[in-house]
């Protein structure tokens, strides 16, 4: 069985996925990361994941300063298809801004984005490793196959709600793409990337990137660093992030993290801290097929190569 540890930002940080479906043994979180991981959450299977933030920010151009706090929460649902995702995010943030003449306080919700997303490519599916049951070394040689990613996309929409957070000409209603693409590395490293076209459309249209590396130390812990930049006519920044999580149960992850930038047009800096949560108890396995043999066979087949690889490895023979 194919264990992949999952960001995600991502993000998300910490999971178990095998070959056969969508859904893992643990939960698969995108927090505290920004990132989309490329798999959805199975068919089925509910998750929310939420937290609360500081903030502070300094523009040293306007002279103007921001500080407050904030809550955002992400709602996925898995149906009609295990490849495919519905959600939504919400972002609530609650701040006082003040220039040299004044001071200002807003709360209100400064993000809401629904969508889906759909896993178009899995280098896992339908593939099976080979088993070398005369040498250890052949079954742990470096493996190129790694650097295939699983590619999924996401479409969705920004919803305005004549935010204070946005601009007075922004529009109510405009269009978010994305394209994510996720590698599993040896060592239990995940890099997930999204490259997104945001307000596609409009005079606030912007293009950005979030990378993220995530890193499983061992079945409770996890850390991740992201680099995360955009652009548009109106303001361009790249953040740099970093935390961790921590599994509590298979269904139920906590997590902090902390992020900021390198400039002062404005400097920003946030903290914060997360839980995420799953619900999955009318979730049923997916299968895929080989074409080649019936269901039952494969899986007759996959528990004797499990038995004789795990041989191998409790006892090595060199070739």
């Amino acid at each position: 069985m194919l264990k992949i540890r999952l960001s995600a930002l991502a993000i998300t940080l910490f999971s178990f996925a095998t070959g056969y479906s969508q859904h893992t043994d643990v939960i698969n979180s995108n927090r505290p990361g920004e990132s989309q991981s490329a798999f959805s959450v199975g068919k089925t299977v509910f998750q929310a994941e939420t937290g609360i933030y500081g903030i502070k920010e300094k523009h040293s151009l306007l002279e103007t300063k921001t500080s407050g706090f904030g809550f955002d929460l992400s709602l996925r649902y898995g149906a009609f298809l295990e490849q495919l995702e519905f959600n939504i995010d919400l972002q609530y943030q609650n701040d006082s801004f003040k220039t040299d003449f004044s001071k200002e306080t807003r709360s209100a919700l400064k993000q809401t984005t629904i969508g889906a997303k759909y896993l178009i490519y899995d280098p896992h599916k339908n593939y099976e490793e080979k088993i070398n049951i005369h040498s250890w070394k052949a079954n742990h040689r470096f493996k190129w196959r790694q650097f295939l990613p699983a590619v999924g996309v996401y479409a969705g929409a920004n919803l305005n709600f004549d935010s204070p957070f946005s601009h007075p000409e922004e529009p109510n209603f405009s269009p978010k793409a994305m394209i994510i693409t996720q590698n599993q590395f040896s060592g239990g490293y995940v890099l997930v990337m999204n490259f997104i076209a945001d307000k596609i459309g409009t005079d606030f249209s912007s293009y950005g990137y979030v990378i993220t590396m995530t890193k499983g130390f061992n079945e409770k812990w996890s850390g991740f660093l992201e680099n995360q930049g955009f652009k548009s006519d109106y303001y361009s920044d790249s953040i740099l992030r970093g935390g961790a999580a921590y599994l509590i149960k298979e269904n139920i992850q906590v997590d902090a993290s902390i992020s900021g930038n390198f400039k002062d047009t404005p400097s920003i800096l946030y903290g914060g801290v997360g839980l995420s949560w799953r619900f999955d108890k009318n979730y049923k396995p997916v299968l895929i097929k080989s074409g080649k043999e019936s269901k039952e066979d494969k899986k007759k087949n996959k528990e004797k190569e499990k038995k004789r690889k795990d041989e191998v490895e409790i006892e090595p023979v060199q070739p």
